[in-house]
């Protein structure tokens, strides 16, 4: 137990400190856990902002107004529709040069929300990036051997990069991210993974102990909300249905089988090619591009050897 009191008391230390290196003038505010530690610590030192982005019936906007109302804290909720995503997408394409459609869905909400940010006259943005990452927040990784899960999050710590820099900055804008605060993040890379994956009330749960950190400053649902990709807490998860009732099933067969021929790329469904027509227009075809020893199978984009899905096309596994 001193362990875990001993953890729990060094992070909330830790994302003081973080908080006091990253000031700015509002938070991209999910209701998740990682935004809502970010929005407890930013707002002892700053006013802050918060914006939340919601396309039809968003889980993310009952979370975000709790957060938004215990900490006092100016709250904008941007509501959007398919038109309002769809446009965003050319950018997000650009910048981050992919048609994964899970990249895509998950970052046109983060650009929504920056270009949200800019018009109320921001130039810094803080997001709860690196918090999955750094405390082993996705399911898929609960069921991992000791052995494995540790390789796997000391591989991951290597590659892991965040859509909102990139796009904060083709904006103008600076994205802070305290995860990413060097103390923080070197203290929360040597806690062991029993610490962060663990069984709490008969529910298995990432981020264990980042949890408890704060079981007593955050509301108990906030503190225990199940993980939840950007893509289905904003809605734009809706997207996917979105191209299948744009695209004829003629024309996507089609498609499909040219992008194959001609390119060597793999489609998987209509949303897939909506996003590799805007691609293909900007970049061509995606083979031989990137960096890295491997060839993807999906595309055959160039990706890194310990990389086990392809930023590109989304293909898993690599």
């Amino acid at each position: 137990m001193s362990s875990v009191v001993e953890t729990t008391s060094r992070l909330r230390d830790l994302f003081e400190d973080a908080a006091r290196r990253n000031l700015a003038d509002c938070v991209l505010l999910s209701g998740g856990l990682d935004t809502s530690i970010v929005t407890l610590n930013a707002r002892r030192y700053s006013t802050l902002a918060g914006i939340t982005v919601c396309l039809g019936q968003a889980p993310d906007e009952k979370f975000a107004k709790i957060i938004a109302e215990k900490f006092s804290i100016e709250h904008t909720i941007a509501r959007i529709d398919e038109r309002d995503a769809e446009a965003a997408i050319q950018d997000v394409v650009k910048i981050m040069r992919s048609f994964d459609p899970m990249e895509i869905r998950n970052d046109a909400t983060i650009m929504i929300g920056l270009r949200q940010a800019k018009e109320m006259g921001f130039r810094s943005v803080l997001t709860g990036d690196a918090g999955d990452e750094l405390f082993a927040g996705y399911s898929f990784l609960f069921n991992k051997e000791r052995e494995d899960l540790e390789q796997y999050l000391a591989d991951l710590w290597e590659i892991m990069r965040f859509a909102s820099v990139p796009l904060a900055a083709s904006l103008s804008m600076d994205a802070r991210l305290p995860f990413l605060d060097p103390a923080l993040k070197e203290f929360a890379m040597n806690i062991p993974v029993e610490l962060k994956i663990r069984e709490e009330q008969g529910t298995m749960y990432g981020k264990w102990i980042l949890r408890k950190a704060f079981e007593q400053t955050l509301p108990h649902e906030i503190v225990w909300r199940t993980k939840m990709p950007i893509e289905q807490g904003s809605g734009t998860v809706i997207l996917t249905k979105y191209f299948e009732n744009k695209i004829s099933d003629d024309k996507f067969s089609a498609m499909k089988r040219f992008f194959l021929e001609n390119d060597g790329v793999k489609l998987t469904d209509k949303e897939h090619l909506g996003y590799y027509e805007v691609f293909r227009n900007m970049f061509g075809s995606p083979r031989e591009m990137g960096e890295g020893s491997k060839l993807c199978v999906g595309c055959g984009s160039r990706i890194g050897e310990k990389v086990s899905y392809c930023r590109t096309c989304g293909a898993y596994p690599t």
